[in-house]
């Protein structure tokens, strides 16, 4: 059965007990009310969420609304369901039976739908991408990449057992997606929290754990050095200049810290963004200058993320955990 023909929804819930025992599914935003009063289209929705929650940002009014608008219109009976349950590792499988309903009986999930649960299976009975893609973030989200296996469980021959078959072959997509994740995820926290100042402090306080003494130049001044390092008492020194900007650095730039350099010194140039060919080729013919962009600069933050001040582990939140990766030949 292909995936086109049957639409698959993810969701995740803290009330398991009205998922399983109620044969129900659903979600939250109380405060939204009866969906069904609310025009058909995403745009209203957008908007009587804005006003429902004047703080939410705009990427949660749009997140927070598509969920709400899918759930309430897009899903049809006739649908299927993923919902991974916490409490016993197992991955809930069933089929929607009724219309959305608001039911103001209940404490939190007052958006629902009757469902129909076809079957329970342990979470080893499916690839690491397919578990993957329903760990989603989102509490109601649409099953693509992996569909077909979960629909493929419902057939009642279905034996299919990944801890005892051949080697899964999506843990080594499923671990770069997770990799890809944390790194574009500290990428824009950087380019979000720390500008300009900010961002000299934060690669200061990264030299520092990475073994070197630093001095932050005062705020403003006109040298065109941010920051001076050394990694004992004694010379070389470095002088690094820091941009935030989010065009690429241009050759004229890193000649200016050049210029700043005396007989001896070493410099760093650290951005967020990346290098024009001519500023790389610039780096390339001048070793005594090392250009590190944004991808090298999150490497860095992974190596030495656990040195870091405690400040900057809190700005940017990150838990040491083991994936699974292929096995090598």
């Amino acid at each position: 059965m292909a995936n086109e023909e049957k639409r698959i929804w993810g969701i995740h819930t803290r009330d398991e007990n009205l998922f399983l025992k109620n044969n129900t599914i659903g979600i939250g935003w109380c405060e939204m009310g009866d969906l069904r009063l609310i025009k058909g289209t995403r745009d209203d929705f957008k908007e009587r969420y804005a006003q429902t929650y004047p703080d939410a940002k705009k990427g949660n009014i749009a997140s927070g609304a598509g969920m709400l608008y899918r759930f309430c219109y897009e899903v049809q009976i006739g649908d299927y369901v993923v919902f991974p349950s916490k409490s016993n590792h197992q991955v809930n499988l069933g089929v929607v039976e009724g219309d959305y309903v608001y039911d103001s009986s209940q404490v939190e999930y007052v958006q629902t739908r009757k469902v129909k649960w076809l079957k329970h299976l342990p979470r080893t009975a499916f690839s690491q991408g397919a578990l993957y893609e329903i760990g989603s973030a989102m509490s109601f989200f649409s099953v693509k990449n992996y569909g077909d296996e979960y629909l493929a469980a419902l057939d009642k021959n279905f034996q299919k057992n990944f801890s005892t078959d051949s080697e899964d072959e999506s843990v080594g997509a499923t671990a770069e997606d997770i990799i890809e994740s944390t790194r574009d995820f500290i990428l824009k926290e950087l380019r979000r929290q720390l500008k300009g100042y900010d961002l000299e402090q934060f690669v200061a306080d990264l030299l520092r754990a990475m073994g070197y003494r630093t001095i932050i130049s005062p705020q403003g001044g006109d040298s065109g050095i941010d920051i001076t390092a050394y990694k004992d008492e004694l010379p070389p020194r470095i002088l690094v200049q820091v941009k935030s900007q989010d065009g690429d650095i241009k050759e004229t730039t890193i000649q200016s810290l050049k210029g700043a350099m005396r007989e001896g010194d070493y410099g760093l140039f650290v951005t967020l963004s990346n290098y024009t060919k001519n500023a790389q080729k610039y780096l390339d013919n001048t070793p005594i200058i090392r250009g590190i962009n944004g991808t090298e600069l999150v490497e860095l933050i992974l190596k030495y993320y656990a040195d870091l001040s405690e400040k900057y582990r809190k700005m940017i939140p990150l838990k040491m955990v083991y994936i699974p990766v292929p096995k090598e030949e």
